[in-house]
């Protein structure tokens, strides 16, 4: 009796791993992607509640928070959000890092218009609460060059601050500089320094999907091409740097770091080109296994 009673829980537990666990533990599995376009929706709705949030606290009561930290608390939120969901979506939070990702092998194409979409989304939305919340315009929270400086030379600086950005985030990502979850202290401790010294010049934005969300709440889109192009042309060149310091990319940390890992094993090449995962029970080299 005991044995057929074990044999029947065994049935149970494998019909449960199959029904429930099995779509869970699979996240290529499409059925899966709502689950990492929340992720990135409410990862970017937290990074803009911060970065917009700074500026326009400020505004409403001024004189309580400092420029320091209104640049510093993003690249806080950033690491933040990298500890807690990076294993999920990637933690892409930002249109310039999902394209990087793409150009360098480590993310599929088909994905990134729908990574775009929600962090354009989080971004409007954190925005427009902001606003409703704190009762002061989006534009406060908003990056716009300042007046003695020049569009061509914000988008310069753009450029510039989202080369290192997107450097750091996919030096961090793969082969042998890949340092896992501690990543997110370097990710986040690049955007407080860029900020520091570089956001009287553009406002230190790196994002489109940054700039976006305030821009779109206070309806003042103002020089906004300054803050696609800037930090487009910026991720582009990482990419390439990126090749020529460690060659092509698409290792398996860095696909791991770029797609998210969350119930998964080792990533396996699949016949039709995307990363997949290895069979349950199989286990991972233990320097691969780790991802931002």
């Amino acid at each position: 009796m005991g044995e057929q009673i074990a044999r029947a829980e065994q049935r149970v537990r494998g019909w449960v791993r199959q029904d429930i666990a099995g779509p869970i533990a699979d996240f290529q599995n499409p059925d899966q992607e709502p689950r990492r376009l929340f992720a990135e929706f409410y990862g970017t709705f937290l990074l803009v509640l911060v970065a917009a949030g700074g500026g326009m606290t400020s505004q409403a009561f001024p004189g309580t928070i400092s420029r320091e930290a209104v640049v510093v608390a993003p690249g806080l939120m950033v690491m933040g959000i990298i500890m807690f969901m990076g294993k999920v979506s990637g933690a892409h939070l930002n249109p310039a890092v999902s394209l990087a990702f793409a150009l360098r092998g480590d993310f599929p194409w088909r994905r990134v218009p729908g990574y775009i979409a929600v962090q354009l989304a989080g971004a409007t939305v954190a925005a427009l609460f902001l606003r409703w919340v704190i009762g002061v315009s989006a534009r406060y929270g908003a990056t716009y060059p300042p007046p003695v400086t020049a569009a061509w030379q914000a988008l310069v600086m753009e450029a510039a601050l989202t080369l290192g950005l997107v450097s750091v985030i996919l030096g961090t990502a793969s082969g042998a500089q890949n340092v896992g979850i501690v990543g997110a202290l370097g990710v986040g401790g690049y955007i407080a320094l860029a900020g520091l010294w570089a956001s009287p010049v553009s406002g230190a934005s790196m994002n489109p999907a940054r700039t976006f969300g305030p821009d779109l709440a206070a309806t003042k889109f103002t020089d906004y091409w300054v803050y696609v192009v800037g930090p487009l042309a910026g991720a582009v060149i990482a990419v390439v740097a990126a090749y020529l310091l460690r060659g092509s990319g698409g290792g398996a940390s860095a696909v791991v770091a770029a797609q998210g890992d969350l119930f998964t094993q080792y990533p396996v090449q699949r016949q039709d080109g995307e990363a997949g995962r290895s069979a349950p029970g199989e286990s991972a080299p233990p320097d691969d296994r780790d991802g931002v």
